[in-house]
C-alpha cells in the first residue's frame, strides 16, 4: 500500500496575533503539522516563541509583494518599493517584473535578509523556503530564490502545480487566469530548482481548496484524486509526500497585523476562520487514517 507523507502548512504565520493563535490552534488540534513564517509580518517575533513553546515546525514565507521589506538598505529608494515606500503588491510586483524594473541584485539582498532575520527570529535556519503570493516561481526570481536556498543549503520549496485544477470549475474565471498564470511559472521553474539540488512534496493542493471553497469533501477528494494521478515525478510504490497549503486563522482586526500596510482583505474575512474550523474536524482526521496517511512537516522528509 502507498504510505502517503501529508504536509500541512499554515501559511503566514507572524501576519497578526489573531492569525498566530488561529494556526497555533490548529496545529494543537492535529490539522496543521508545519507553518511558514512572515518574518516582516508585524507578529513574527510573537509567532516565533509560539512554534519554540509548542514545537511547531517553522519555515520561511518570502515576502517581497506585501508590505515592507526587512533589509535596512531597501527601506528608502530601491527597486522593489512604490511610490509609498512599500512592496509592489502581488500584482504590482508581476507588473514591474514584467516590466523590467525590478533588481534582481535587490531581490537577492531581501531574501538573504529575511533569512537571516528567520535565523535570528528562531535560532535555526528554515527548513523549507516557499514565497508569499507564489513569487519565488516568478521569471528571474526563480533563480535568484534557487541560489539563495543553495547558498544557505536550505533543501526544500514549494511548486504550486495542483493536480486536477483545470477542472474546478467552481473557481472564478478571473482568479483561475492568476492561479494557471502560477501554474505555468511552476512548470518553468522545475528544471531550475532541479539544477540547485532543491526539493520539493510529489504533489501541492491548496488552490482549489482555498478560503470558501474548503470543506471536508473537497480536501478528501482533492487528496484521492491526486494520489490516483500521480505526476511522473512521484514514486509509484513505498512513500509519496503532499504538500496542502492553508491559511486559517481568526480573522484581522484593524489596525493591527500585516506586514507593515495594516491587514489586508484577505486576512480580514470570514475565510480565515472557515477554513480553521473545516481544518479541526474530526472527519478529516479519520479520513486520514482511514488512507493511511501520516502528518508530517518538511524536516520529517
Amino acid at each position: 500500500m502507498l504510505q502517503v507523507k501529508l504536509i500541512i502548512t499554515g501559511d503566514d504565520f507572524g501576519y497578526c496575533p489573531r492569525r498566530n493563535q488561529g494556526i497555533v490552534d490548529c496545529f494543537l488540534a492535529g490539522a496543521v503539522s508545519n507553518v511558514s513564517l512572515l518574518v516582516n509580518g508585524s507578529a513574527a517575533a510573537d509567532a516565533a516563541k509560539l512554534a519554540r513553546r509548542y514545537n511547531i515546525p517553522i519555515g520561511l514565507h518570502a515576502n517581497l509583494s506585501e508590505g515592507s521589506p526587512v533589509c535596512e538598505v531597501l527601506k528608502t529608494n530601491s527597486s522593489l518599493l512604490n511610490q509609498d515606500g512599500f512592496f509592489h503588491g502581488k500584482m504590482g510586483f508581476r507588473t514591474a517584473l514584467s516590466k523590467g524594473l525590478l533588481k534582481m541584485s535587490e531581490v537577492k539582498q531581501e531574501l538573504k535578509a529575511q533569512v537571516e532575520l528567520f535565523r535570528e527570529l528562531t535560532g535555526h535556519l528554515p527548513p523549507h523556503m516557499d514565497g508569499h503570493q507564489h513569487v519565488h516561481v516568478l521569471p528571474e526570481v526563480r533563480n535568484v530564490f534557487a541560489e539563495v536556498l543553495e547558498e544557505y543549503g536550505i533543501k526544500y520549496t514549494r511548486v504550486p502545480i495542483e493536480p486536477g485544477l483545470h477542472n474546478c470549475d467552481w473557481i472564478p474565471p478571473s482568479l483561475m487566469d492568476f492561479y494557471l498564470g502560477v501554474e505555468e511559472d511552476s512548470f518553468n521553474t522545475v528544471d531550475v530548482f532541479t539544477k540547485h539540488g532543491i526539493r520539493w512534496a510529489d504533489i501541492y493542493i491548496g488552490l482549489s481548496t482555498m478560503g470558501r471553497n474548503m470543506s471536508v469533501s473537497s480536501i478528501q477528494s482533492a487528496i484521492d484524486s491526486a494520489v490516483l494521478q500521480l505526476p511522473p515525478r512521484a514514486p509509484r510504490s513505498g512513500t509519496v509526500t503532499i504538500e496542502l497549503m492553508v491559511h486559517p486563522g481568526y480573522p484581522s482586526v484593524p489596525p493591527v497585523g500585516g506586514c507593515g500596510e495594516g491587514p489586508d482583505d484577505f486576512s480580514q474575512s470570514w475565510e480565515r476562520l472557515h477554513e480553521l474550523q473545516t481544518l479541526i474536524k474530526p472527519e478529516l482526521q479519520s479520513h486520514y487514517k482511514s488512507r493511511n496517511i501520516q502528518l508530517c512537516s518538511f524536516k520529517d522528509l
